[in-house]
């Protein structure tokens, strides 16, 4: 089997979950070829850093209209490599490109897309999937009857698998026709987060609030304990809503979707929405002064007291372990 692998870099470093899809495209090609594609400004530089999570060759697209994420531009540059190679699979990282570049390639090449994959398999030679729904109350069984499978994958999901630095791959430049008029939406500028700012999809440890910390001034606590364990810093939408944070922070259905390892809900009491973003998380703590909270009952661990007394006291009790 030919897996074709979208891997998605910025500035020569690529995803997190780009990562993770190439070590799912790696698995799923059952010893048969992976092949990667890497877009945009610094592609060439960033390809060989690719080569030790597994493809067997990468394509590289470098041109003046493809710099900066473009959907139709990163369309165009996908379909041609698709075209070129022929995969009887094509998978995308989840991220925000990832959900926007995804359907627009299915609408392109009139193929269904598998979206928010946890897991990914061969039936009668389609490709199949398993994707969480209702919240993830339940995982739904689907299968591809296009050539080729696409597929985005649901960041934290799939292990990237440790990179092999002595693994060589065949590296090429692939040509993309781009008309002036190509590109009808441009994106101008780029704006980077914080430095040390840690991705909120990529964390592997996710502090949250919601209604329960009052203020935007009382997210400087979760602010503190993210600093003490690396983590991220993440929001309910009730928070949003209210301007205590930005809608980039917010976890859950129309938010972002989160898998880390650890999840710490502070002052959430656990709607539906925001339980959709964050329930495939390894484990889940949930701090609340309310003990009929629905958050209890996926939690699993649970702290039943003030957010104002727990977080500080978890903080330093954190602080005096390390």
């Amino acid at each position: 089997m030919k897996v074709l692998v979208f891997a998605e870099q910025r500035e020569g470093e690529f995803r997190k979950a780009a990562l993770e899809a190439c070590g799912a495209g790696r698995r799923l090609a059952e010893g048969g070829e992976l092949v990667g594609v890497v877009i945009g400004r610094g592609a060439s530089a960033a390809a060989p850093k690719l080569a030790a999570y597994g493809p067997d060759r990468i394509l590289t697209v470098e041109h003046p209209q493809l710099e900066l994420y473009s959907t139709e531009g990163y369309t165009t540059a996908l379909e041609a490599a698709i075209k070129q190679e022929q995969p009887d699979a094509v998978l995308i990282a989840g991220t925000a490109t990832g959900r926007d570049l995804g359907p627009r390639l299915g609408a392109r090449l009139g193929v269904p897309v598998l979206a928010d994959v946890i897991n990914l398999s061969w039936n009668e030679g389609k490709l199949a999937a398993v994707r969480p729904i209702y919240a993830g109350k339940l995982h739904l069984s689907v299968r591809s009857q296009a050539q080729p499978g696409v597929a985005t994958t649901r960041p934290k999901a799939f292990p990237a698998g440790a990179p092999d630095p002595g693994r060589q791959a065949q590296i090429s430049p692939l040509e993309v026709e781009l008309a002036p008029d190509a590109i009808r939406a441009r994106v101008t500028q780029m704006h980077s987060e914080a430095e040390g700012t840690i991705e909120l999809t990529e964390a592997d440890i996710v502090v949250s609030g919601g209604r329960g910390l009052k203020s935007h001034e009382n997210f400087k606590l979760l602010e503190e304990l993210a600093r003490t364990l690396g983590a991220a810093v993440g929001a309910s939408r009730a928070a949003v809503d209210s301007g205590w944070r930005t809608h980039g922070d917010q976890v859950g259905q129309t938010g972002k979707v989160v898998s880390p390892t650890l999840y710490i809900a502070c002052g959430i009491s656990g709607a539906i929405q925001h339980l959709a973003g964050m329930t495939s998380s390894k484990v889940i703590v949930a701090i609340n002064k309310d003990p009929e909270a629905p958050i209890f009952k996926i939690a699993d661990y649970g702290i039943v007291g003030d957010v104002f007394e727990v977080v500080p006291a978890l903080t330093e009790a954190i602080k005096a372990m390390k």
